[in-house]
């Protein structure tokens, strides 16, 4: 275990510089003075502000990236102590709870202050996106504020999809944390455990190696497969024939891994060494296609030649991987539909799943990081025959 790493939170005002000459590139292309940031991902990335307190919705907070210029905060007065501490220069506060006026006066002038080129600014309108704050807030600032919100989200995830060095080694360690956790979880489950049980051990174990918090783990079982991979763990008990599926979206200073595990108990059908077979070669097959200059699509379109063969609903969750960071998910999305280039410095998710018969499915997922070659796999590869837990 990379120890040092373990011991770091936080980055340098040197790596925040970086991701601001590079943002203000972008919107520059995309033609916005600014972008208007609500949500703790977007606030984190460019501030590297982060708290518990994002729990409450009692109060919204801002942060506006202009065109030239370091980031602007505007915030309520209970946050302001903390953002002092980060490397903004500009830190604006109202006595928040104000439900009359939550910050949107400030926010007003602040985005009207800034030097206008374009006559619009980016909000967190679009895909995969949403804006913290009342809406009664966000129509009132659009009726009176003197520049044009418009949806940047394709500017914003231009901005985060490409990672920095320091986000890949971030993202490298937990998912390291995550493989070893997972390779020794067999060695401590057993028939009879309930699926809590099972989940439980792997989430302590996956904290006493370093990780910061396992905000995502469904644990979900059933006889010859499970019926979906969103919902559980509950406490039904694992007997033999059970297949048990467990996925995690673990962190490390904010960023995620993102991959799962099958586990057979007692023994394994003909039919569910089959299919767990095949998608592991389809995993296979989905990081041999993760190259630069391919698309989502070829990467879909790899894949599902595969599952398809045996599948009897084909994928049936829309998507065969997705990208990955300081969210669980975020775009770009494998699906037939999405024509997203892929390029070097990505972070992605190859997830082949199929259901095989009715109400029975199967998926797995790796995480892989693309480089100027090809794609490098940083999840320890899923064993090619299903563990037996006996």
């Amino acid at each position: 275990m990379n120890t040092k790493l373990n011991n770091e939170r936080g980055f340098s005002n040197k790596e925040f510089e970086k991701r601001l000459i590079q943002a203000q590139k972008i919107m520059h292309n995309y033609q916005l003075d600014g972008i208007l940031l609500t949500t703790p991902q977007n606030i984190r990335y460019f501030t590297g502000y982060d708290s518990q307190f994002w729990e409450s919705p009692t109060r919204p907070w801002f942060v506006v990236v202009p065109l030239s210029g370091k980031p602007i905060a505007i915030v309520p007065e209970i946050g302001e102590s903390e953002f002092q501490k980060t490397w903004l220069d500009e830190i604006k506060s109202w006595p928040s709870p104000r439900p009359e006026d939550e910050g949107i006066t400030l926010l007003k002038s602040t985005l009207e202050n800034i030097k206008k080129t374009f006559g619009q600014i980016g909000a967190e309108f679009g895909k995969e996106m949403t804006i913290r704050m009342p809406v009664r807030d966000l129509f009132k600032l659009k009726e009176t504020v003197n520049i044009n919100l418009v949806d940047g989200s394709d500017a914003i995830w231009d901005i985060r999809m490409i990672k920095t060095e320091e986000e890949i080694k971030r993202i490298k360690f937990i998912c390291s944390i995550a493989s070893d956790a997972y390779n020794s979880l067999p060695s401590k489950l057993a028939i009879g455990d309930t699926e809590r049980e099972a989940v439980n051990k792997l989430k302590i174990d996956i904290l006493n190696r370093g990780a910061d918090s396992v905000p995502f783990m469904p644990g979900i079982s059933g006889v010859g497969g499970v019926s979906q991979i969103v919902c559980g763990p509950t406490n039904r008990t694992l007997n033999d024939g059970d297949i048990l599926f467990i996925d995690t979206g673990s962190t490390f200073d904010g960023y995620f891994c993102d991959f799962d595990r099958n586990f057979a108990f007692g023994k394994a059908s003909s039919e569910v060494e089959k299919v767990y077979e095949v998608l592991w070669q389809a995993t296979e097959i989905g990081i041999n296609a993760a190259i630069p200059g391919a698309t989502t699509f070829d990467i879909f379109n790899a894949m599902n030649k595969v599952i398809s063969e045996v599948s009897i609903a084909g994928n049936n969750v829309g998507r065969l991987g997705h990208g990955l960071g300081l969210q669980l998910t975020e775009p770009p999305s494998h699906r037939d539909e999405d024509k997203t280039v892929i390029k070097e410095n990505m972070v992605l998710t190859i997830e082949p799943g199929l259901e095989y018969a009715p109400g029975k499915m199967i998926v797995h997922e790796e995480n892989i990081i693309i480089n100027k070659d090809g794609a490098e796999l940083i999840t320890k590869r899923a064993p090619k025959e299903i563990p037996i837990i006996k």
